[in-house]
């Protein structure tokens, strides 16, 4: 059992090691972009149908660090501010697949050729999400809902500022900046407090279940049992779907499984599918856009899933590129070791105040615009934290 025990303790290490140089320089480009990418840009882009408000909205969705749960306030509250249908889809369908610190990590474990396809197959699944979204969908289809409230600015992650049309300002302790604060210190307080808070937990889930499946799963027990093509892919697409698996959680995982023999084009189905699909996302396409438009979605996040596995499969049998080149075993040992401290404390730092919070006997304040329940403040962003 001790063997067992320093076994995996050494896969984990190796694991964070490699992921983590790419990971904090992702977080301080998330940081930036946090600051400077601002809601009311998003919202004068996305309004109005065709292809167009899909194609930015998939833009603008492809670098944002939301993971599913967390980009749901957000479409939801684009939506209430005038975005198209398929533009709020398209949102929904390329944000919570990748983001700056996902494709980073993709890069560190997977190797360039899959940091490169998987947010140009996120942009594409938006923009066909989105097109389908404005074919198929049906006004009629969309449940009525009540009288909206006066509305309130949307919030993407530690904004400088939002507003609404109407020019009033978010005034939430954890939607604004303090006055006067300086922009650098918002964007290291995206990126290295909120963000590291919010991936945490899937993100050292994701790297304890990859070092179990690298130190128990036989060597290619995967390609036996599944071989290729089609197969492994729906049955990636059936792990995938359903549950929930962060973005940037989910790398060392399909790192884990290529190394166990399931072929790439699987890794790719399950790296979309997860992120972009689970049934709180389901649950607000179907509520926010119709039924017809939640049927599309999934529709869309399957065949191109699909498609998009089977064309790298076939890239790869067609050049012969080695499946896994990751850049995280190229740096300096010092490097790997130094950043796998930082990002360690950087993940823990919350928990752990918190944990001392409660041995104190201290309450633990939340945030102000987390107080209320989800539902009744659903485009507050902090209603997704710790949700990831």
């Amino acid at each position: 059992m001790t063997d067992l025990v320093i076994h995996l303790a050494r896969e984990f290490w190796m694991l964070l090691g490699e992921m983590a140089p790419w990971l904090l320089f992702g977080f301080l480009v998330a940081g930036v972009l946090s600051v400077f990418l601002r809601p009311e840009t998003i919202e004068r882009h996305l309004g109005g149908r065709g292809l167009g408000p899909s194609l930015k909205a998939a833009a603008f969705g492809v670098p944002l660090p939301l993971c599913s749960c967390g980009v749901i306030p957000v479409a939801a509250s684009l939506r209430r501010h005038g975005a198209s249908r398929g533009a709020t889809a398209a949102f929904l369908l390329s944000t919570p697949q990748t983001g700056v610190d996902s494709i980073l990590v993709t890069f560190s474990l997977l190797g360039p050729v899959f940091a490169v396809v998987r947010p140009v197959v996120a942009f594409l699944s938006g923009v066909i999400g989105g097109a389908a979204v404005d074919l198929l969908g049906d006004e009629r289809d969309v449940p009525a809902a009540p009288e909206p409230e006066a509305p309130r600015p949307i919030s993407l992650p530690a904004a400088a500022s939002t507003g609404d049309p109407a020019g009033e300002a978010c005034t939430d302790a954890c939607c604004a900046a303090e006055p006067g604060e300086p922009w650098w210190r918002r964007v290291l307080t995206y990126g290295f407090v909120t963000l590291p808070e919010d991936l945490a937990r899937p993100l050292l889930l994701g790297i304890l279940v990859a070092g179990l499946i690298g130190l128990l799963v036989p060597e290619d027990l995967f390609a036996g049992l599944l071989g290729h093509g089609i197969v492994p892919m729906l049955a990636m697409m059936v792990i995938g779907i359903p549950i929930y698996v962060c973005a940037t959680g989910s790398v060392p995982v399909a790192a884990a499984l290529i190394a166990k023999g399931v072929c790439p084009g699987a890794a790719l189905v399950f790296l979309m599918t997860g992120p972009a699909t689970n049934s709180a996302t389901i649950a607000t396409v179907w509520k926010i856009l119709g039924r017809r438009a939640a049927l599309a979605y999934l529709a869309v996040v399957a065949l191109t899933a699909l498609g998009s596995g089977l064309l790298l499969d076939a890239a790869f049998d067609w050049t012969g590129l080695p499946v896994t080149t990751g850049a995280g075993s190229m740096l300096p040992a010092w490097v790997r070791h130094g950043s796998a401290i930082l990002l360690l404390l950087l993940l823990l730092r919350a928990p752990l105040a918190r944990l001392v919070t409660r041995r104190r006997g201290e309450a633990v304040a939340p945030d102000a615009c987390c107080a209320a329940p989800r539902e009744e403040s659903p485009d507050s962003p902090c209603c997704s934290r710790n949700d990831r």
